[in-house]
């Protein structure tokens, strides 16, 4: 990995679902980021009515976009929970978190690694390339989602406050994830506020991290938030970059 600190940028719920919405967000980033700088967040049927297997269009343009040199990640299967968690914790953080999309918060290790091999598999078939990683829907993962990364072999996944190898274990990147909400103008307005101020909180951190969902482009005050986040961040000196370069140059991408 660079010396220089280091920049990655995703585009979550990747999904014929959004095609407008993340043509706009790629084509947003990829000036500044360059498209091999971008991680994209793909779900394979997105709540259950979006099946990549029934979009060819959207097929072909994930194959262009992996041509280009996007990093491309699993993001669950529906990105959307069909189970309620036991622990009150956990359903706390499925309701608090997210709007019932902690879809691997409460799934057992079988299942999970299931879903993560089939979805796996599924998008290696379009594009051609290794998965980089796993990524749960909404950051949250239950004890059978930490299990079935290990097993399936993926040496990539983050959460809202890490980065890290799931099949060594190692921790890769700490800090918190810059991230936006629409989904109500009180959360939009609490995301916006620490966007102003995550630059200045991530300045000493040698990675920070910038994740982009489909709603961001329904309020034009989240886009020039993260243009304007974006940009302070560059001039800390970070280099975009890719999440693999936080892996040891030797280190392979999925077993």
């Amino acid at each position: 990995m660079s010396s220089n600190p280091i920049l990655l940028t995703a585009i979550h719920d990747v999904s014929p679902r959004f095609a407008n919405e993340v043509d706009i967000l790629f084509d947003r980033l990829a000036p500044s980021a360059g498209s091999d700088h971008i991680a994209m967040l793909v779900v394979p049927d997105f709540w259950g009515i979006a099946p990549l297997s029934k979009s060819p269009s959207f097929r072909r343009s994930l194959q262009n976009w992996s041509d280009q040199g996007v990093e491309i990640f699993l993001h669950g299967w529906h990105h959307r929970a069909d189970q309620v968690p036991q622990s009150r914790f956990d359903r706390f953080r499925g309701n608090f978190l997210t709007a019932g999309e902690g879809e691997f918060l409460a799934m057992d290790r079988a299942r999970a690694a299931k879903k993560m091999r089939d979805g796996r598999k599924l998008i290696e078939d379009i594009t051609g390339s290794p998965v980089s990683g796993f990524i749960a829907p909404a950051w949250l993962y239950g004890a059978g989602a930490h299990e079935a990364l290990a097993e399936v072999g993926f040496v990539l996944a983050e959460d809202h406050m890490h980065v890290w190898n799931p099949v060594s274990g190692e921790t890769l990147a700490t800090g918190p994830v810059v991230t936006w909400a629409s989904r109500s103008a009180m959360r939009t307005a609490s995301s916006l506020a620490f966007a102003s101020v995550a630059p200045a909180i991530l300045s000493r951190s040698s990675v920070a991290r910038i994740a982009v969902h489909p709603g961001d482009v329904s309020k034009p005050s989240i886009l020039s938030s993260i243009d304007h986040c974006i940009s302070r961040l560059g001039r800390q000196g970070r280099l975009h970059a890719r999440y693999s370069d936080l892996l040891p140059v030797t280190q392979g991408l999925a077993a």
